[in-house]
């Protein structure tokens, strides 16, 4: 059997979507590199939209045929003068320069401009996320995988027996029995009424008003009988209640954002912070349909905030980890049940705490946290391991969806978030 395709993609003003995809695939390494360098030049906030990048010319040449060097060939040239046959030509001299089109001048020869290649905003981010993975999750809802629900859809004339509707079925067979025997019943009472004037009025011993009566008389019982042998309940009555199964958005996603907002925390590190939640943030949208944040600040006691006092608040203290995992734990008990959310929690700190409460955090991430969570990424934006990290270590070994690394410049948060998460397989614990 012959199967056709049609791409009724719409193409843009003189382009091909096919030649485009084409490209796309054929300069993928290319592509990625142009992708990595336009990255390290943009900020945070700017990194979901499009992109025009840059591949060198080299980079994107055609393999072309061509007369390989020597052997005899008889080559016409239009318009010489200056040979005639038999006459040796020597070959060109070469040229010194080789433009690079970027500016860069030569004494000589001929140079090319770098290709420039505009990518879309999904196009860029696609290639920018193209090696990530979330790892280790068996996920409870899957973005590529609708769920389906049932929805009420109607009655329809087949079914099974507990979704028998007995209402709409006897309101059916009543309606049917009434358009049946319609004629037959409006015949019958003509034919009543005209026996019964029959034998008020007819003479008696009258020999035709007797054979009228009698034909009357089978009539009736005729009209009686069909009328009778309509069913009650025929199966064409039958409605059953119907259901459709439909798919629905189940990709939901909450996303927990715990910071240290003690005195040790200064703004650099908070900037660190905020630049991998919001990597964090977008590279879930890549994966989910619905996604919720939970901005959770804390020093020596936690609050849920809202982004803007999450990031800019001055109000300040000492430090107790432990708070902002209760009240995660207590916000996912009360609105987020992991039977219906995909649950992630990043926790950025500067490894600061009271020391006596480092141990109850590694136990209630173990206990508490963790069985509820698809992923839990702990970055540390300073160097120095102090007692939570040592603490956190330990999780390291039975806990396959927790995560540490540190960040201490803007430069690392790249580095640590596709180390965080890389592909299942290739990817370490902490750094």
């Amino acid at each position: 059997m012959l199967q056709q395709i049609i791409d009724r993609r719409l193409a843009g003003k003189n382009k091909s979507v096919g030649n485009r995809e084409r490209f796309l695939r054929r300069y993928k390494d290319q592509i990625k590199e142009a992708v990595k360098r336009a990255i390290d030049g943009r900020g945070i906030r700017d990194i979901e939209r499009g992109e025009d990048i840059t591949i060198p010319k080299k980079d994107i040449s055609e393999p072309v045929f061509h007369h390989g060097q020597g052997g005899v060939r008889e080559v016409v040239h239009p318009g010489n003068r200056e040979y005639i046959r038999g006459d040796r030509i020597e070959r060109p001299k070469g040229g010194k320069g080789g433009g690079s089109g970027k500016g860069q001048a030569s004494d000589s020869g001929e140079g090319e401009d770098d290709f420039v290649f505009s990518l879309s905003k999904e196009e860029f981010m696609q290639v920018f996320f193209e090696d990530l993975a979330l790892p280790h999750l068996i996920r409870t809802q899957l973005a590529e995988v609708p769920e389906w629900k049932s929805h009420r859809a109607g009655f329809s004339s087949d079914g099974t027996p507990n979704n028998l509707h007995v209402v709409r079925s006897m309101r059916g067979a009543i309606g049917r029995r009434i358009a049946i025997g319609a004629n037959s019943r409006h015949e019958l009472r003509e034919l009543e009424a005209e026996l019964e004037a029959l034998l008020r009025d007819a003479p008696v011993g009258d020999a035709a008003s007797g054979l009228k009566i009698t034909a009357l008389k089978e009539r009736i019982e005729e009209l009686r009988a069909r009328i009778a042998r309509i069913p009650y309940l025929d199966p064409i009555d039958l409605r059953f209640r119907n259901r459709v199964r439909v798919p629905v958005p189940t990709s939901k996603a909450v996303m927990f954002c715990l910071m240290d907002v003690s005195g040790s925390m200064d703004e650099g590190r908070k900037d660190l912070a905020k630049r991998f939640f919001i990597l964090l943030y977008l590279f879930l949208t890549r994966h989910y349909d619905k996604i919720d944040i939970v901005f959770i600040r804390h020093h020596t006691q936690a609050a849920e905030v809202d982004e803007q006092n999450f990031f800019h608040a001055t109000e300040t203290g000492g430090t107790v980890v432990s708070s902002a995992l209760v009240l995660m734990e207590e916000v996912i008990r009360a609105r987020y049940s992991p039977s219906e959310w995909n649950i992630y929690g990043a926790q950025a700190s500067d490894g600061d705490n009271w020391h006596h409460d480092s141990g109850r955090c590694r136990e209630l991430l173990d206990q508490k946290i963790l069985p509820l969570c698809r992923y839990y990424a702990y970055v540390q934006v300073a160097e120095e391991e102090q007692n939570l990290w040592q603490e956190y270590t330990q999780l390291l070994e039975t806990q396959r969806h927790f995560a540490m690394r540190k960040a201490t410049e803007a430069n690392q948060i790249y580095p640590v978030f596709r180390d965080l998460f890389k592909k299942e397989g290739t990817q370490s614990k902490a750094a």
